[in-house]
């Protein structure tokens, strides 16, 4: 069993920078790919990053690319999504999952264990 616990959501200015962590218990977090999502509110869930089961492979989504960066520390058994330069759009609860495989996937059926979310506000 995979428990994951995000922290380091709150209110920031447009413009301002965010670190969330995502800490995993259990020996398999360092086998499995994990990712980031987030939802708005009356939306649905959207992909946001991913990372490879050693961090050796990311991907983002497109509204995010070049903003947000994805990494995991596999000896503390940490992810992390560093934000910056943040918007208004990017108002969400954000949540951190591990994938049932080592590679990148972006579908939320896809991934088998979540968190229960941190909440991100960004005012303009």
């Amino acid at each position: 069993q995979v428990q994951l616990v995000e922290s380091g959501g709150g209110l920031v200015q447009a413009g301002g920078s965010l670190r969330l962590s995502c800490a995993a218990s259990g020996r398999i977090f360092s086998n499995r790919a994990m990712g980031w999502f987030r939802q708005a509110a009356g939306k649905e869930r959207e992909f946001v990053a991913a990372i490879n089961w050693n961090g050796g492979g990311t991907y983002y989504a497109d509204s995010v690319k070049g903003r947000f960066t994805i990494s995991r520390d596999n000896a503390e058994n940490t992810m992390y999504l560093q934000m910056d330069s943040l918007k208004p759009e990017d108002t969400a609860v954000y949540s951190c999952a591990a994938a049932g495989s080592t590679w990148i996937v972006i579908k939320p059926h896809e991934y088998l264990y979540w968190g229960q979310g941190t909440q991100v506000t960004v005012s303009s």
